[in-house]
């Protein structure tokens, strides 16, 4: 019988080949679709295309896909040492999303010079490719994790993200110290009253218990209760929450695209083109510093010029919201990294 583990490893692999030949598959038929109609209801343009879609599924992934994974799964502790960037990922962006953006420049261009509107590969197509990179994305990420009880690591109880004290010094008080020369004078505590001893030896016994008892309180546990499970924070979950909302840019940005007015312009082109490199990110693990610098420099930047570009071209095409965005990470990312650095934002006085 196949262990859990085995049955993930399966569940993963096949949902990452669907991810990479189903994307293919359809924005290939819908160009042999195009291609059919284009050349006159031609079906020997039609089955070409789609003989030469498989023809690539197939070489692909018998020649790139399934050794480097046979690699990958035989050699866990040369891929253990790769830290900064994945080499899956790496193979799927060149081998699935750049054909497919290739492939949707390619339908642009013959229709616009042949003069055709036919199709403009609306939703189905774009869709697809933005959703199986997505899902690429996820697998890699929520690999580490196991899929049933609690995630690896993580008793299931985290703290709040806020500064909890954990340890606490015994304060030398006033009193303390009077109670202190007392003894050293007198050799015993002068007590006035039963009142005034027993503050003695209250503070006596404080004191004591503060220095024995090194940590006050540690993690805050969630409340138990009915709505306890509010205060859950689960990492399998915030995976795809994260990787959604990584990838919402670049779905944006594809989706632009999809306008009668902006599919049969030149303007396609660097729309895709700058789409496309900013998938180049997937390649960078999500812990390693350079995805920050790697963000700014291929996506926001060059995505605020093309969207300041098109809206003075074409209207408001594009939400405002995305070019605040853009425009917001790059002034913030060149003053926390640049500006900050120098001597007149360098004053701790003034804030």
């Amino acid at each position: 019988m196949l262990s859990g583990k085995t049955v993930k490893v399966v569940l993963y692999e096949v949902i990452q080949f669907a991810c990479l030949s189903v994307p293919i598959f359809v924005i290939m038929e819908r160009f042999a679709s195009l291609m059919h109609h284009v050349r006159g209801n031609d079906l020997t343009a039609y089955w070409l295309v789609v003989a030469a879609s498989i023809a690539y599924v197939t070489t692909v992934s018998l020649l790139v896909w399934v050794p480097l994974k046979y690699f990958i799964l035989t050699s866990r502790r040369f891929i253990s040492e790769i830290t900064a960037w994945r080499p899956i990922a790496l193979a799927y962006v060149i081998v699935c999303p750049l054909p497919c953006f290739g492939i949707l420049l390619a339908s642009s261009k013959v229709q616009t010079d042949g003069g055709y509107r036919y199709d403009k590969f609306t939703e189905l197509a774009v869709s697809l490719v933005i959703t199986s990179l997505v899902i690429m994305d996820i697998i890699e990420r929520i690999r580490p994790y196991q899929l049933t009880g609690q995630a690896e690591g993580m008793d299931g109880d985290f703290d709040l993200p806020s500064p909890v004290l954990t340890h606490m010094d015994q304060v030398v008080t006033v009193s303390s110290q009077l109670s202190s020369a007392d003894r050293g004078q007198n050799g015993q505590v002068e007590t006035g009253t039963g009142v005034s001893g027993s503050r003695w030896r209250d503070t006596d016994r404080y004191g004591t218990r503060s220095s024995s008892a090194p940590y006050l309180y540690s993690s805050s546990r969630y409340p138990s209760g009915r709505f306890g499970f509010l205060w859950v924070r689960e990492p399998r979950v915030e995976v795809f929450v994260n990787c959604f909302l990584f990838w919402m840019d670049t779905t944006e940005m594809v989706r632009v695209a999809e306008e009668p007015s902006i599919y049969y312009s030149n303007w396609i082109f660097p729309i895709h083109i700058m789409a496309y490199l900013s998938t180049l990110r997937m390649i960078v693990t999500p812990s390693s510093p350079l995805l920050g610098c790697l963000g700014v420099l291929s996506q926001d930047l060059p995505f605020l010029v093309i969207r300041i570009c098109l809206v003075a071209v074409f209207g408001y095409v594009t939400p405002l919201l995305y070019i605040m965005k853009n425009l917001l990470v790059c002034l913030t990312y060149i003053y926390f990294l640049f500006l900050t650095k120098l001597k007149v934002f360098n004053r701790t006085s003034m804030f």
